[in-house]
């Protein structure tokens, strides 16, 4: 699944998420007109549960650096698809940020309207979500991972490999998972580190790489 996690820059050594409109969910705004989930919303991290007794959550990014999350101060929350029904306790949609701060490897906070350990808990499993246009600038050699699902990828030859459907992190690098365009084709790995990857061309929605599809 696709997130905000940067793919950073190709080097020379070395969920796709649901569709974030994700399904009906029972949270209700607590905001009037502030519950419209964003066109360009991501799926950035999901609620663990409640941290403390006075109404915290902890939750866990998807990015090992979560500075949008961190950044932000409203969240769009969705429910949990592969939950039950949720409680018919009215929930909020969306959440505003009075406090957050990295913890290890998770992310906890306090917002507005959130104030008892109950009310937290029962945000469990909730998919969080932020507009792609608040995500901090990365450098021009840095990419977000939403960025690169959906570009197609051609090599020198102009020849169409497949279309970016998700990226795996093995450790030093990343690795861009291609869809040929035949359906029946096996899915295509390219490392994404300079040796292979020329160059990004965002805008015109393609990867330009130095590789063969038989390699």
């Amino acid at each position: 699944m696709p997130d905000a996690r940067r793919a950073g820059r190709p080097r020379r050594t070395a969920p796709a998420k649901p569709d974030p409109s994700g399904p009906a969910s029972s949270f209700v705004p607590d905001v009037p007109g502030d519950s419209q989930l964003p066109g360009d919303a991501v799926e950035v991290a999901r609620v663990l549960g409640a941290w403390g007794v006075r109404g915290g959550l902890r939750l866990k990014p998807y990015a090992a650096q979560p500075q949008a999350l961190l950044e932000a101060r409203r969240w769009w929350l969705l429910a949990d698809e592969r939950a039950a029904p949720m409680a018919p306790t009215p929930q909020p949609r969306v959440l505003h940020v009075a406090e957050v701060r990295a913890q290890g490897d998770l992310v906890v906070a306090r917002c507005r309207g959130l104030n008892d350990r109950d009310a937290a808990q029962a945000l469990a499993g909730a998919r969080v979500f932020l507009p792609r246009s608040g995500f901090p600038p990365t450098a021009d050699d840095e990419f977000y991972w939403v960025d690169l699902i959906g570009l197609t990828v051609r090599n020198r030859a102009d020849l169409l490999l497949g279309t970016v459907t998700q990226l795996i992190e093995t450790g030093p690098h990343c690795v861009l998972c291609l869809q040929p365009a035949a359906a029946d084709a096996p899915e295509l790995l390219i490392p994404f580190v300079e040796a292979y990857v020329d160059r990004v061309d965002r805008a015109a929605g393609t990867i330009h790489v130095d590789w063969e599809p038989d390699a």
